[in-house]
């Protein structure tokens, strides 16, 4: 998710707005949903853009970069 806004931004282990990862990703320095796969985010963000009313064909171009993030990148 772009996080061009602050209060997007999620948080460093020491509070510090991180620059890397929203807030509904990472808090307290820590992931929020550790054991997800680049492809089990993928599903869940195709969900919530359904349901914010994208068409579902759209939604895999959307989330095809997703397995691409640093988060994923060493697993």
């Amino acid at each position: 998710m772009p996080i061009a806004k602050g209060d997007k931004n999620g948080t460093e282990a020491d509070g510090a707005k991180s620059r890397k990862y929203c807030i509904h990703c990472y808090v307290g320095g820590r992931y929020t949903m550790p054991d997800m796969t680049a492809e089990q985010m993928q599903e869940f963000v195709k969900g919530k853009m359904v349901g914010m009313g994208f068409p579902r064909f759209l939604t895999g171009f959307f989330t095809r970069g997703i397995p691409k993030l640093e988060r994923w990148q060493s697993n």
